[in-house]
Parts: structure tokens; C-alpha cells; sequence
């Protein structure tokens, strides 16, 4: 494989599927481990495309891949230890430097995804998470907070702050506020609005917020008239079976449930403007993550198909992350079906879809085009 040039699609689907050791990691680069979202992960520039690379996951210490930093300051990606070629690393961002009044390092507020979304889990805990009998077996949103590396509760005004600084001192264009699931029926939506509100009276910045389907619909206006731009739900996994397997609090909202959400909160937001997380790997065959993408397609929901990542300290961080092969024969048709319905992750105002460094679909789509 090493012999045979790999073209941009084909390279980061392995990247982001096997990982890649760091030989030599340096202090002022931006990484993170645990947490919501990406975990565990380096942010990199392959070929101009920003993609957040697992690195401290057990296939990442495994992987052919490598990435040095040399003595002349390039540094340079190798398969089993032949340069392939130079590539980016994100370095931390200058707010990390600052801290709130109260003491608190905007790092543990908000934090740097790829290289210009600024990202944070407002609510650090999680309903289920304490309980594995109905946690979702891949999440690590408390491994942060245990850790020390984040606080539990961020409030509006301290979210407000950190993203006027983090637009005026980094450049951040868009920003992901997401959210462990509260008791309540809104399912994390509240505050969600009342975190918007704040940010968009500090500072013009395009939010994307996530949750859980609240009980009632009426929280899509709220949200949309509090400043979200564009809100993400998400599945995880499509199939019942492996939903209940791998998630078994979360898979009570069944996928007809979220259906049904989906329609509604596409009339508030717009086409194109609600998205969805699929973890390929977890159990869920090809067919049938492309057979719901085409559901989901059709109602103007973007499903945004990543390779699952098994994260350290979770129960499924020895589960065998997908193969490139796996991922490619779900991407490949994806991108085109998405080319066919005009719906394209550039078009996205905010979020994950937008970023797409957690996936290669993004490559797939513009090839398609």
C-alpha cells in the first residue's frame, strides 16, 4: 500500500479509520483527550483539508501511519516509516491563554475543533452516563470532567465570553454548542437557548446546537428564535438492534421518533440546515446506514457518516474501529446522493456537517460534483 500513491479521499478515510502515532508530539500543538465530540484526536491539514486524526485511541498506537515533526520545522506524515508527505498541525489557539475573572481557563469552557469551529458541551453530564446499564457505550463526556479539564456547567455569560475572544483573537467562523441529556422533557434545549441568546448578544458568530428530540416541537422555533442557526440530532446508530445494544437509554427515542423530529425541525430550520451523527463500525451494515440516509436525505436532513473511533477508558475501547474499504462503500454512494439532492456540507450555516473533519464524506461529495 505504502508504494501506491494514495489519492486525498483515500488517504484521509485511512487516517481517520487506523489513526496515526505521533513520534514526536510538541506541546504547542491542539489535541484533546476524552470529552464529547471528537476525543482523542489531533487536528492535521492533509492536502489543504483540515481532519481531526485519532491519536491516542489503541489503533493510533498501532497504525502504519506516523507523523514526525523535523528538525527543519516541516512535518511530515510516514506509512511504515516512508514519507509520504508534509503536512499541517494545528496549533493551540490564543484564547486557551486566557482565563475568566473567576479563574477558569477559556479552555475549559470551549474548545478548538480542527481550525476555525470552537466547540463545547455546555452540560458536562449526562442522565444515563453514570448508569451503564443505559449509557451509550462509546461516550466519554465524563473522562473530561473527571480529569479536570473542563467544568460541569458552562453559563451563558461565560460561553459569551470565550467566543467574542476566541472570533477577534483566532478567527473562529462557526461554533458547535452540544450538550449531555438533562431530565427534563426539552432534552437539553433550554439551555441551549438561554447559552445562544448570550453568545449571539456578544458576538455575530453561527451556532449549531445539538440535542436529543425535546418532547415538545415548539423548541425548534425556540431555539431558532434564540440565535441557533443550525441544529444537529443524533442517531449514532440507524438499526434498532444495534442501537439497543450500544446505547440502550438513548434507543427509547426510537429512529421513527426521530423521524418525526426531523420533519419538524427541517419547517423551523430549512432544508439542509439539520443534521445527523451516524457512527459507521458499531454494528450497522452499509445498506442500511445508505438506505436511512436516503429517508433522511429526502426530508432535507444531512446525515453526517463518520468512522467510529473507539475512545480510551470507554466499554468499547478495544471495539475494531471500521476499515477504509468498510467506510468507502458507504461514502462513496452517500456523496453522490447527496450531490443528486443539491444538499452539500458547504452549505451548512454551522456545525459539524460544515466542518467535516471527523469524515471524509466531504471529499466524496466534491468528487461527486
Amino acid at each position: 500500500m505504502q508504494n501506491a500513491p494514495l489519492n486525498r479521499q483515500q488517504l484521509i478515510t485511512e487516517l481517520l479509520t487506523q489513526g496515526v502515532q505521533v513520534i514526536n508530539p510538541q506541546q504547542q500543538h491542539a489535541s484533546r483527550h476524552g470529552g464529547a465530540g471528537p476525543s482523542d484526536h489531533q487536528a492535521m491539514n492533509i492536502d489543504g483539508v483540515t481532519v481531526m486524526v485519532p491519536v491516542y485511541t489503541h489503533s493510533a498506537h498501532r497504525s502504519p501511519w506516523q507523523v514526525k515533526h523535523e528538525e527543519s520545522g516541516t512535518t511530515r506524515l510516514y506509512n511504515q516509516s516512508i514519507p509520504v508527505r508534509e503536512i499541517g498541525i494545528t496549533r493551540k489557539p490564543r484564547f486557551y491563554e486566557r482565563q475568566t475573572e473567576e479563574g477558569i481557563p477559556y479552555s475549559q469552557i470551549a474548545t478548538l475543533h480542527g481550525t476555525d469551529v470552537l466547540a463545547t458541551t455546555v452540560l458536562q453530564t449526562c442522565i444515563r452516563y453514570e448508569n451503564r446499564a443505559k449509557a451509550c457505550q462509546f461516550c466519554a463526556i465524563g473522562q473530561s470532567l473527571a480529569a479536570g479539564s473542563t467544568i460541569a456547567r458552562k453559563t451563558p455569560q461565560q460561553l459569551a465570553e470565550v467566543a467574542k475572544a476566541a472570533v477577534e483573537l483566532d478567527g473562529v467562523k462557526h461554533m458547535v454548542m452540544t450538550t449531555g441529556t438533562p431530565s427534563g422533557s426539552d432534552r437539553g434545549a433550554r439551555i441551549l437557548v438561554e447559552s445562544a441568546e448570550a453568545i449571539k448578544a456578544a458576538v455575530n458568530l453561527p451556532l449549531q446546537g445539538q440535542c436529543e428530540p425535546p418532547g415538545d416541537p415548539r423548541w425548534f422555533q425556540r431555539l431558532k428564535d434564540a440565535g441557533i442557526d443550525a441544529l444537529g440530532m443524533h442517531l449514532e446508530a440507524v438499526t434498532p438492534e444495534v442501537r439497543a445494544r450500544i446505547m440502550p437509554g438513548k434507543a427509547q427515542v426510537s429512529v421513527d421518533q426521530y423521524l418525526v423530529a426531523f420533519a419538524d425541525a427541517v419547517a423551523v430550520f430549512g432544508r439542509g440546515q439539520v443534521s445527523t451523527y451516524i457512527l459507521a463500525g458499531l454494528g450497522d451494515t452499509p445498506q442500511a446506514i445508505l438506505t436511512l440516509s436516503e429517508k433522511l436525505i429526502a426530508l432535507g436532513v444531512y446525515p453526517f457518516v463518520v468512522p467510529f473511533v473507539p475512545i480510551s477508558g470507554t466499554p468499547l475501547e478495544h471495539h475494531a474501529a471500521p476499515d477504509s474499504a468498510f467506510m468507502t462503500s458507504i461514502l462513496q454512494p452517500l456523496g453522490q446522493m447527496l450531490n443528486q439532492a443539491n444538499l452539500r456540507s458547504r452549505d451548512i450555516k454551522a456545525g459539524c456537517g460544515r466542518c467535516g473533519a471527523c469524515s471524509s464524506l466531504s471529499s466524496f461529495e466534491q468528487a461527486m460534483a
